[in-house]
């Protein structure tokens, strides 16, 4: 672990990251601890709603909590509770010098490194439980097939009756168990949950029906006995996770839609028309489907849903493939009256990141302006500041997803050493004049193929024999079996 800690470290300072908040942030830190958020009139008590998270079991950095009100005919009020940081942690603070350098909380498999810290993340601006929080709230109003009727966005202060976790709330709302002990112990908590599944559900309908992607990518998930790594396993997703999901993508319309209106600029979230449209056709071809010539968001979800229904045990390479091939999301800076692209994965066209201020400095901006919108202040960033922290946050956020994908290829390769020479079943998750890279599941890591063979693309399977690792530089080779 505390190898595993070292190469991290480094490689977060390689690529113009901040492994550590300097001295300034520290103190800043501490003078907050015993200064507690002023509040005003303007801000609700909301305190006895039903407010609860859910989240990671491990999760202390909580963003969010939810409650259900329902209404008549069906319609069903939904509240989202957001971290009101900005309460604390001010423009131009050295905190925030930190949170914008990196514009995100790194979680690897050597622990996390997160954009605030921790006395504020993990507390003082965290929904914790038993907790009573300043939060942003995003309220909606949503019918029986998941329309949107109303919504507004004020604030308020709120409090956190149960921490839950996504496998265990999964497995009861599946039938699989029985309520977990967090949420058995709070009456009324189970209805809560169960109405706000109903809804989710209804909501993710709704957006399938536009052609949103129902998209399935494990991801790597350390697991360590003591100090000791032991495996990097798919973290998998649940139902749990998708109401939240549901939730955020909902919340984060509400948000852009708010600023627009009030006639702000706002940090968009895109993902643009695939380039590489031509080899998600030839992968839907060779399974004996086809796609239009042209990008269709609506046929290709309705591929992947026929898919996922005559292929199960295939369907996740399916899925990072298509990922691959979709491209990388960006933020982008619009204008009031401006229409950019809508996001071509979840089918919206008024969408940004608002819903986790603990962990990206995107939102905490979002969150900003919002409040200044709500208070009828001016904007607190210029068009142009906004413009310049679109294309910096796609920056440090991609070298950000590097360091991870590293680190995970460094801790596989610990797992791996004693196994050179071995053969593995391979999809290849990238392909271009840089090289081609593949991934195998167990454990599940990526590594480069060397001498591949011309005419492998993403999405191919291949057997592949382990040539080497290198654990201090994260790099991970194999070689194509014929």
């Amino acid at each position: 672990m505390n190898q595993l800690r070292s190469i991290a470290h480094r490689m977060m300072t390689e690529r113009g990251l901040l492994p550590d908040f300097a001295p300034a942030a520290l103190l800043e830190t501490r003078a907050l601890i015993d200064a507690p958020p002023a509040t005003d009139a303007s801000v609700r008590d909301l305190r006895k709603l039903l407010w609860a998270s859910i989240d990671n079991d491990s999760s202390r950095d909580l963003d969010q909590l939810s409650v259900a009100e329902p209404m008549a005919g069906g319609v069903v009020k939904i509240l989202v509770a957001i971290a009101d940081v900005d309460a604390l942690v001010k423009r131009g603070s050295a905190i925030d010098e930190h949170a914008q350098q990196n514009t995100t909380t790194v979680y690897t498999a050597a622990g996390i490194f997160p954009m605030l810290p921790e006395p504020l993340s993990t507390d003082l601006t965290s929904l914790g439980e038993g907790r009573d929080r300043l939060a942003m709230v995003i309220e909606m109003v949503i019918d029986a097939n998941g329309v949107l009727k109303s919504s507004d966005v004020y604030r308020a202060t709120v409090h956190n009756h149960a921490k839950l976790a996504y496998p265990s709330v999964a497995a009861w709302l599946d039938g699989k168990a029985e309520a977990p002990q967090a949420l058995a112990a709070v009456p009324g908590l189970d209805e809560q949950i169960r109405i706000q599944d109903r809804v989710a559900q209804a909501l993710r309908a709704q957006r399938f029906s536009h052609g949103a992607l129902a998209l399935h990518t494990p991801q790597a998930e350390a697991v360590f006995v003591g100090d000791k790594l032991t495996d990097l396993k798919a973290a998998e997703a649940n139902r749990a996770k998708e109401l939240i999901e549901d939730f955020m993508v909902a919340s984060n319309g509400v948000v852009a839609r708010f600023l627009a209106q009030k006639g702000f600029a706002v940090l968009k979230r895109l993902l643009r028309s695939p380039e590489r449209w031509a080899r998600i056709v030839g992968l839907a071809h060779d399974l004996g489907a086809k796609l239009p010539s042209e990008p269709s968001g609506e046929a290709l979800a309705a591929f992947l849903a026929s898919q996922r229904e005559k292929n199960p045990d295939s369907f996740d390479d399916l899925s990072l493939a298509v990922v691959k091939l979709l491209g990388r999301g960006e933020y982008v800076m619009e204008l009031p009256q401006q229409s950019t692209a809508r996001h071509f994965g979840l089918a919206v066209s008024d969408y940004t990141h608002s819903t986790a201020p603990n962990r990206r400095f995107p939102d905490l901006v979002t969150q900003r302006l919002l409040k200044a919108a709500i208070a009828g202040k001016p904007a607190p960033y210029t068009n142009e500041e906004l413009g310049g922290l679109a294309p910096h946050c796609n920056e440090q956020m991609a070298d950000a997803e590097k360091v991870s994908r590293q680190i995970d290829k460094a801790a596989a390769g610990m797992l791996l050493q004693s196994r050179i020479g071995e053969q593995f079943d391979a999809i290849v998750t990238g392909a271009s004049d840089k090289g081609t890279w593949v991934r195998i599941t167990h454990p599940m890591t990526e590594g480069r193929l060397r001498q591949a063979s011309k005419g492998l693309d993403v999405g191919d399977r291949v057997r592949v024999r382990l040539v080497s690792t290198d654990v201090n530089r994260g790099f991970i080779d194999f070689e194509p079996q014929h």
